[in-house]
């Protein structure tokens, strides 16, 4: 088995984990750490790592957001099974969404809707339709 570990740059780990872990339904908890914690599914899953710029001082990528706004490149891909709840949260949580969820379509007719995270990432969030 093969998994992919997105890790991204945030300005408060604290919050952001809070943010992730509220949109996507999961038990609210502490980050494990100030500067980098892991949200996964109930599986353990590894969905996105959070890691703040600039702690301990790693290579370039993780060092500080330069003149280039925090996530361009980046979109970070989500797939659900409780669409219709995690659009309820995403409700809560964002002022506007990047893709309306009501008309837009995306891939063999699942609903799908894009936010952007408390850093400015793009986040899509696309349901998983039983098979």
């Amino acid at each position: 088995m093969k998994r992919t570990w997105p890790i991204i740059g945030v300005k408060d780990v604290v919050a952001s984990s809070r943010w992730y872990l509220s949109l996507l339904g999961l038990e609210p908890r502490p980050p494990g750490h100030d500067d980098f914690d892991i949200i996964s599914d109930d599986d353990d899953t590894v969905l996105v790592a959070l890691h703040a710029w600039g702690a301990h001082g790693e290579g370039p990528p993780l060092q500080a957001p330069g003149g280039e706004a925090p996530g361009n490149g980046v979109l970070l891909f989500l797939r659900v099974d409780d669409f219709d709840a995690t659009l309820d949260r995403a409700r809560t949580l964002v002022a506007r969404f990047e893709t309306d969820p009501e008309v837009f379509l995306s891939g063999p007719d699942t609903a799908s809707f894009t936010v952007r995270d408390p850093d400015g990432y793009y986040l899509t969030v696309n349901a998983i339709r039983p098979g």
